[in-house]
């Protein structure tokens, strides 16, 4: 497995992103990254992927910006602009599909990234399996009819910003646009469950789990 810096098409322009390569290179799958930004755990996850056998790449929607502070994490969330971001996934979706193999990509996200990916499956028929990890952000909104792969939704039961009204209504609006899902909520679990760099959310138990059903996921709708 190698790791490495990239730069892609995207906007008029290029966008950089992170790219973890198995030794033979197998389906891609897009990291979305969380409010955060690009930082280390998110290019462990894709490191994960790549040693599972995916070709991963994790796109770097904030443009070089990062941070661990919730309230600057807020404000680069709340100015994500939309438009570019789209711009930015259908770059890494078409650029990854040069280099990995097969033409159509997995979409993994986080928090933000998990709305986003939706998002991303939402405009590219390039996307061929989504999986969304307590994905919220307000400014964003899937077209659920145009979704055209199935999704994997991975939820917390304590979750403050994803409550169960909202994974409920997000299976009600896959289920009338007739998009295939499967919705998975873990018991006692907080957001952020996932990010083992967040010890007072980390939940070890249901991150593997969720690991083994997003790989599962993946795998069998990108063969």
């Amino acid at each position: 497995m190698r790791s490495e810096m990239v730069s892609f098409p995207a906007n008029s322009g290029v966008t950089a992103g992170y790219l973890a390569t198995p030794d033979t290179p197998g389906p891609g799958v897009l990291v979305i990254q969380e409010w955060w930004g690009l930082v280390g755990h998110i290019r462990e996850v894709a490191d994960r992927f790549a040693a599972a056998g995916f070709t991963a790449l994790a796109p770097d929607l904030f443009h070089g910006e990062s941070t661990t502070s919730p309230d600057e994490a807020g404000k680069l969330f709340m100015a994500l602009e939309i438009g570019r971001a789209e711009q930015d996934l259908r770059g890494a979706s078409d650029y990854l599909a040069t280099v990995a193999s097969g033409s159509r990509v997995g979409a993994v996200g986080f928090c933000m990234g998990g709305q986003l990916a939706l998002f991303a499956a939402s405009k590219s028929d390039r996307i061929g399996a989504c999986v969304d990890f307590y994905g919220v952000h307000p400014n964003v909104q899937p077209d659920y009819p145009a979704i055209r792969c199935p999704v994997l939704g991975l939820f917390a039961e304590n979750d403050g910003f994803v409550p169960p009204a909202a994974v409920a209504k997000l299976g009600e609006d896959l289920s009338a646009a007739g998009v295939t899902h499967e919705l998975h909520t873990y018991p006692d679990t907080d957001h952020a469950f996932f990010n083992d760099g967040r010890p007072e959310v980390y939940d070890e138990a249901a991150a593997k789990d969720a690991w083994e059903r997003t790989v599962r996921h993946l795998r069998a709708n990108l063969a």
